[in-house]
């Protein structure tokens, strides 16, 4: 006989021994991972339970010594029905919702402290102590309120950032699949309750604590709970007499949090949130009392023996421990632990703080140190003119509204820096299924060679005018474009015919089910629905077609037996059951290659299965070898070994499954590829098939360069065997791997980060994990990603659609302009102001005393009042029109490239002589020079003069400011042709302007906010020391004019010159410029292979209803020596 005794994991050994069949062994229970401690604490003690009340469903006796029957009807569930909606939503009221309550959230006070703890605040708090210092109420009052103002918004923001973020969370928690009403369904694990009967599988994070009752191979890593490395195998059929064993023994309970890493089970819901051991565990880490060592004597007195010899280390970490969390404090209170960008503006933050310093210096020393309280009023003014104070409070905003759009987009957000990062992506390397394709599989074509003798033509079925994928009832059975009705077909094929062994291996080596749902009325019948991986509900459904399905089979008498699950290293799954006649059949399924070779020579003619694969893939089809074996009566081979009983297999045919491309996907492969994006296929499919698509959906097309031709598509195995160097030799590495392995993905990951290019890499399997987290940005799949992968992942995608992905990358291009547009824009401000006071030192009134061009309070108001609203509308900006038309930017520079810090200087210096030179004239031309004495503190009868040129200082630097909101919406484009693919014509300015309706209106108001501050009495001279004016508003215009020339005068010389921004704005065409959605066809423009940017021309084919484009751009800065390059799209039909 057959030896049966190993043959699954979920049944367990002899339960007489060791412990009514338990480990042998006990295990404390280890605090959680997540809590973070400077001493390891001593393992807490599993607390014993007397009582066991869950959630109102009182138990008779813990649940791992209650059989599974007598547990779901002490819970009110059945194992076939589960809950119904009305008595989940009940318990789900009552008891609460399955979280844990964290032991330490982001509290409202450390999101106060970050506020204050920022070097920009900092300054103006030494500014409000020393205005306060000197008696100068008013400019003390007025920084203590901006600073108030500035610490309430930023809190305001930062709390709705904390709260986003949660509710983000709770969007990406774990999904779980449970049986509610008798319907399986997915829900958030937040929404289980006890009683409710759940599915688990390779991959997936036990939502709850479960009483298995069913199971197959199942594994879980519990060492979250128990501290044990290796995985528990769980033991469904057991139930222990002992109520007191340790939580690790008790083989028989899945426990929330602990993840599965083998097989497959069903349980029920006995304990969630706070009553699970986790969260029992939680709660002891949350108390104030001490937790009961758990050390026994014996180890006591060794510890007490070993005390005195190792005092002196516990003295060195002490130490260690000490400086370590002085060091964390003092970064945190600079700013410098977060995400990149946040980390790099904190920097740029302490060299402002610098600069303040090192400018008060200036100011100091041009007293010759004889410093009064004129003197260091002047210092405060100068080093309050080089912060930039709103611009903390900005960036919250502005990654805030990020996180919600990328949300709305179906993309997730885990970790802010890949949203910080998304814009510089240079490659995107994406499975196939589900992904490229509408991850809905039909079974296509079927080729049994013995179905017909000595007739090929007759050994084929096809399946066509399907219109549901998961009916087995939807579309005709052909054979040579023959209809056929399956009754008839198997009426005429004994039970053991190739056709019957060939559905009773797609029916049992399959764990997909397929249901048909209640009908609405009784005229229409329900639709159907599958659950489970696409490929084995294509393949149930061909079989359900034949009445073959798992289920109807096993009602029939097949018994499951063993089951070696899909395995992504060898591509194959096998099960082994025994039939009503109790023979024992081996059901095998997999790629060709990976079963053809454990197929008997004699069983297939290996050329004829080659053309008939090689048939399938160039139609697009997805091939799988269908093989099986009878094990004879006297094997001995245990049904637990894999490799025994995946040989001597006979072939039984072939499946060609077809999965069609997202209608989406092919716009969005060719908007990438215009913005300089690379996409790599990495599918486990044939070549041929991952060829196919892949020219389908735009990868591959016939404008790709000559360069790309040999390695275009390759095999993982002979990608895998190149080593480094050899790959790094390769002209462009491959766009399509097929027969992908995850070791595959991490290899490709590793050959981009040596090109200094920038990854996304999607993922959703267990084995996925290591790849997507070395690459940049790991998303994974929100629909059938596992857990696992969604843990290690840094976003999301909760439709699994490719083009989420490339919307990601716009906005995260988006974002990361308008954070280089309000940087400038603030800059600006601060660069005009530094200019302003440092050469206002030269002007000295009667008593030699240096005279400010601006107050320190009008400083203020152009800082935090004009400049703030207009940043915020920066960071509110939509996407330019040729936001995908240009190469990534590089992550290595960040947001401060050679242009940002060029416009700054240029537009700040302008901005800073304009309004020097308006307070000249107003002083030297309007007033003879008259600069009075005292005019710093208060009005005066000879300070007339400086009081108007101040004011018009004041206005100059005001509308500058507002004229450069408008001028930085886009770097290099004129203001009058800000976008000209939606407003064209001699008046399209107005709509450009009023087009960020938010901007538009903090311009307005900005503007409108001016007059009071100039004319009001008492406001004007008292607090902001200025007058109104006359005359001199004709030197404000002149300044404005002046302004925007030079603006627009540089502007055009980047234009004319190509230089950096300037080289897509110069060739973008009102008339007919063509966005990338318009896109046809056509193919990416390829970087250097050192270089993250565009250095080569590449065609890029492109097709419309009226059969033209306009010529577009797509080059961007090289890096270093990098040549920039045009991409000229060509009026040309696409192929599809």
């Amino acid at each position: 006989m057959v030896d049966t005794s190993s043959s699954s994991s979920s049944e367990p050994n002899d339960p007489s021994d060791s412990s009514s069949g338990i480990r042998g062994s006990t295990h404390a229970l280890q605090s959680l991972e997540e809590c973070d401690s400077a001493d390891d604490p001593p393992p807490l003690v599993a607390p014993k339970h007397h009582h066991h009340h869950h959630h109102g469903h009182a138990l008779s006796a813990p649940p791992h010594t209650v059989a599974p029957a007598a547990l779901a009807a002490q819970l009110d569930s059945s194992f076939e029905l589960g809950l119904t909606e009305d008595a989940a939503s009940a318990r789900l009221a009552s008891n609460g919702r399955n979280v844990l309550e964290s032991a330490a959230g982001v509290s409202i006070w450390q999101i106060f402290f970050r506020q204050v703890s920022n070097s920009l605040t900092l300054v103006l708090l030494i500014a409000m102590a020393l205005s306060y210092g000197t008696s100068d109420w008013i400019e003390g009052g007025v920084i203590t309120a901006v600073i108030c103002l500035n610490i309430g918004i930023g809190f305001v923001q930062d709390v709705k950032a904390e709260k986003t973020m949660q509710s983000l969370l709770s969007l990406s928690a774990p999904v779980a699949t449970v049986i509610r009403s008798g319907q399986l369904v997915k829900i958030s694990s937040q929404d289980i309750v006890v009683g409710d009967i759940v599915s688990i599988k390779v991959g997936d994070i036990v939502p709850a604590d479960l009483r298995i009752f069913d199971g197959m191979n199942l594994e879980c890593d519990e060492a979250l709970l128990t501290g044990e490395s290796l995985a528990v195998a769980k033991t469904p059929s057991i139930t222990f007499d002992d109520a007191s064993i340790p939580i690790g023994d008790r083989t028989n309970i899945c426990y929330s949090s602990s993840t599965v890493t083998k097989g497959r089970g069903t349980g029920i819901v006995v304990a969630t949130g706070m009553h699970t051991e986790v969260g029992k565990i939680a709660q002891m880490l949350k108390s104030s009392t001490p937790v009961p060592s758990s050390t026994s004597n014996d180890d006591s007195s060794s510890i007490s023996s070993t005390s005195s010899s190792s005092s002196s280390g516990k003295a060195g970490r002490t130490a260690s421990r000490v400086l370590g969390k002085v060091s964390d404090s003092l970064k945190k209170t600079l700013g410098l632990v977060g995400t990149p960008l946040q980390v790099k503006l904190s920097k740029f933050a302490i060299f402002l703080f610098s600069l303040a310093i090192l400018l008060a210096i200036i100011v100091f020393s041009a007293s010759k140190w004889q410093i009064d309280n004129d003197v260091l009023i002047y210092g405060i003014c100068v080093a309050v003119a080089v912060i930039p104070e709103s611009l903390i409070a900005v960036l919250t905003i502005t990654l805030s509204v990020a996180t919600k759009a990328m949300a709305s987009g179906h993309v997730l957000v885990r970790k802010m820096q890949a949203l910080e990062a998304l814009g510089g992506v240079t490659d995107i390397c994406s499975d196939k299924t589900g992904t490229l394709t509408q991850g809905k599989m039909i079974t296509r074509r079927v080729w049994i060679p013995r179905l017909a003798e000595n007739d090929d033509s007759q050994t084929t079925i096809s399946v066509t005018d399907t219109t549901s994928p998961f009916s087995p009832v939807s579309g005709y059975l052909k054979i040579s474009d023959r209809a056929i009705d399956p009754v008839e077909l198997l009426s005429k094929s004994a039970t053991d015919s190739a056709l019957c062994i060939f559905l009773r291996a797609l029916g049992l080596c399959n764990l997909a089910t397929i249901e048909q749902k209640a009908a609405a009325d009784e005229k229409s019948a329900g639709e159907w629905d599958g659950h489970g991986e696409p490929t084995e509900i294509s393949l149930q459904v061909f079989a359900s077609r034949f009445d073959y399905g798992r289920d109807t089979l096993q009602k029939q008498g097949w018994k499951l037996l063993a089951e070696h699950p899909f395995d992504s290293s060898i591509k194959r799954m096998s099960v082994v059951y025994e039939s009503p006649t109790h023979d024992i059949f081996v059901f095998t399924k997999g790629a060709v290659e990976a079963v053809s070779s454990s197929l008997v020579p004699d069983s297939y003619d290996h050329d004829m299965l080659q053309a008939h694969m090689s048939s399938m893939t160039l139609d697009g089809l997805r091939v799988l070898c269908i093989a099986y074996r009878v094990l004879p009566k006297d094997c001995k081979i245990a049904l637990d070994d894999r490799q025994q009983i995946e040989q001597e297999l006979s072939f039984v045919g072939l499946a060609g499954l077809y999965d069609p491309p997202r209608v989406e996907t092919r716009g969005a492969v060719l908007k990438a590829q215009a913005a300089g994006i690379k996409v790599h296929m990495l599918t486990g499919d044939h070549p041929g098939t991952a060829r196919a698509i892949a020219h389908e959906v735009g990868i591959l097309s016939g404008t790709m360069p000559v360069s790309q031709y040999p390695n275009a598509v390759m095999i993982a195995a002979d990608f895998d065997k190149l080593s480094d160097t050899e790959i790094d030799a390769m002209p462009e590495l491959p766009l399509v791997v097929a027969r992908c392995a995850p070791a595959t993905k991490v290899k490709m990951v590793d050959a981009l980060h040596r090109r200094r290019a920038f990854c996304v890499m999607t993922g959703d399997g267990v084995n996925d994990s290591p790849a997507l987290k070395r690459a940049d940005v790991g998303i994974a799949m929100g629909l059938n990603g596992s857990d696992v992968a969604k843990d290690a992942s840094d976003m999301i995608l909760t439709d699994d659609d490719f083009a989420s992905i490339v919307r990601a990358i716009e906005e995260g291009r988006r974002l990361f302009d308008n954070i280089q547009k309000f940087l400038v824009h603030l800059l600006i401000s601060n660069i005009s102001q530094v200019i302003l006071l440092l050469c206002g030192l030269a002007f000295k009134d009667r008593e030699g005393v240096s005279v400010f061009p601006l107050s320190p309070l009008e400083i203020l108001w152009a800082n935090m009042v004009t400049s703030s609203f207009l940043a915020m509308g920066l960071g509110m900006e939509e996407a330019q029109p040729d936001i995908m038309l240009r190469p990534p930017h590089d992550l290595h520079v960040g947001v401060f490239t050679w242009e940002v810090i060029t416009d700054q200087f240029v537009y700040g210096i302008t901005a800073g002589v304009l309004c020097l030179a308006s307070f000249v004239i107003v002083i030297y031309a309007g007033n003879d020079g008259a600069l009075g004495y005292d005019c710093n503190h208060s009005y005066n009868s000879t300070c007339d003069a400086v009081f108007r040129a101040r004011a018009v200082s004041f206005a100059d630097l005001s509308f500058l400011l507002l004229i450069t909101a408008w001028e930085v919406k886009h770097f290099s484009r004129s203001i009058f042709k800000l976008d000209p693919s939606r407003h064209s014509g001699p008046f399209s300015v107005f709509p450009s302007l009023y087009y960020n309706r938010f901007l538009f209106w903090a311009v307005i108001g900005g503007f409108a906010c001016t007059f009071p501050v100039i004319y009001i009495p008492t406001v004007n001279d008292e607090v902001f020391k200025h007058l109104g004016i006359s005359w001199e508003w004709g030197v404000v215009a002149g300044a404005c004019f002046i302004y925007l020339a030079v603006v627009e005068v540089w502007k055009a010389i980047k234009r004319r010159f190509g230089l950096w921004s300037g080289k897509q704005a110069r060739f973008v065409r009102p008339s007919s410029a063509a966005s990338p959605d318009d896109l046809e066809g056509g193919h990416a423009v390829p970087r250097d292979s050192t270089s993250s940017t565009c250095s080569s021309a590449t065609e890029v084919s492109a097709g419309s209803s009226t059969g033209g484009f306009a010529d577009m751009i797509a080059a961007g800065e090289g890096e270093k020596k990098a040549d920039s390059t045009v991409i000229r799209t060509r009026t040309m039909k696409a192929k599809v």
